[in-house]
């Protein structure tokens, strides 16, 4: 089998840093440059190898293909996926897909192959009952089905399955068993690249973010969680491009540092299991160093008014993004508490330094769902 590359180079090697890490691709890139290889290929008898794809902030992308098979009807591609230097469970992993015509007007159409979760229990993006291929690179998808529907002079009618032959026994390795993902992978990502995971490196970006906004003197930064959350800050507040800082999950590392190195005002924005943490105490905001407290968030709940039977479903819930929607439907303001929290703990880490904090509640649509205002930095 062939090794997944990009075709378009991430800049002048010779000029790179020799330490920087390697960035890859998500299991929603490959899936959708494996979908658009097999249509074609159903289409037209041929497989484009290389494969382009547009990524959702609009780079062009190209992958080798490691799979190519046809039959009547059906035509299949693969792609196995490099993760980079990122330490992830489905780097070498062959991301298959296989396309077959649907029926007129059906759209495109979306099945879980071997090794491909099925959601079965309430929180997640996706519906109970559905593949486990979360919206961005559904929609990835669909626009390279319709992309290679267009020049071909045919329809988005499409039925797509895809399959991971190791996802079973990879998904062991993952949170999806206790998500309630039963029998393999989630098909993931949002940007269509995955970014290295090094504590130390990323900190350390962080740090030079911070360091270039003190010596711009900019009055306001950003430190978001991901790009969804850092997207509506920036709608809210419209700073230019070097106060944004991609905190990630390293709270710890944005707040000591700017202790130390302190602008005017801060807005930290993110989801709400991660901001939830933060309120917590927790300065490592990755699912796999720290939990959301469900106990405490029935109590706070119960705290604001919630009934019994929804604060035991507090208690139970699967995922914390069921509890801020459990919160929503009942009108229990839960997100407002935890972002005044999660902005009392922010301040409570820079120990008086003299920043301005509020704290922006992003769902996954990117809707902003709570904001906690200024304290009054070191007053507050």
């Amino acid at each position: 089998m062939g090794k997944v590359g990009s075709i378009l180079s991430d800049g002048n090697t010779s000029k790179r840093d020799p330490t920087a890490l390697r960035r890859g691709w998500t299991t929603g890139a490959c899936a959708t440059a494996a979908t658009k290889a097999a249509y074609q290929a159903l289409l037209t008898g041929t497989f484009p190898d290389p494969v382009e794809i547009r990524l959702p902030k609009g780079e062009t992308v190209g992958f080798a293909l490691a799979v190519e098979a046809a039959g009547e009807g059906w035509a299949r591609a693969g792609v196995v996926k490099d993760a980079g230097d990122d330490p992830d469970v489905t780097h070498g992993a062959t991301i298959l897909s296989t396309v077959r015509q649907a029926a007129p007007g059906s759209g495109t159409l979306f099945v879980a192959g071997e090794g491909v979760g099925t959601v079965t229990r309430p929180g997640l993006p996706i519906p109970p009952g559905e593949p486990a291929i979360n919206p961005v690179p559904r929609e990835m998808i669909r626009t390279a089905v319709e992309e290679v529907a267009a020049a071909c002079g045919a329809t988005a009618d499409v039925e797509v399955t895809i399959a991971v032959p190791e996802g079973r026994a990879l998904a062991e390795k993952t949170w999806n068993p206790r998500l309630g993902i039963l029998g393999g992978l989630s098909i993931l990502g949002t940007t269509g690249i995955v970014r290295p995971f090094s504590c130390s490196a990323w900190i350390a970006s962080i740090h030079r973010g911070i360091d270039v906004a003190v010596a711009n003197d900019l009055p306001h930064v950003i430190g978001s969680t991901g790009s969804t959350s850092e997207k509506a800050a920036r709608g809210l507040f419209p700073v230019q491009d070097i106060a944004l800082l991609d905190m990630g999950d390293f709270a710890g590392g944005l707040l000591k540092y700017l202790r130390r190195h302190p602008v005017p005002r801060l807005t930290l924005a993110g989801g709400f299991a991660k901001l939830t943490k933060l309120a917590q105490g927790a300065l490592d905001l990755h699912s796999g160093r720290s939990q959301v407290d469900f106990d405490r968030l029935a109590g706070l709940a119960g705290d604001l008014g919630a009934s019994p039977d929804l604060a035991e479903s507090i208690r139970t819930a699967n995922t914390a993004n069921q509890v801020l929607g459990l919160c929503v439907d009942r009108e229990i303001a839960l997100a407002d508490l935890i972002a005044r929290m999660a902005r009392d703990e922010a301040l409570s880490v820079l120990r008086g330094a003299d920043i301005d904090v509020d704290v922006l509640v992003v769902d996954r649509t990117g809707q902003i769902v709570a904001h906690a205002p200024t304290a009054g930095g070191r007053h507050g």
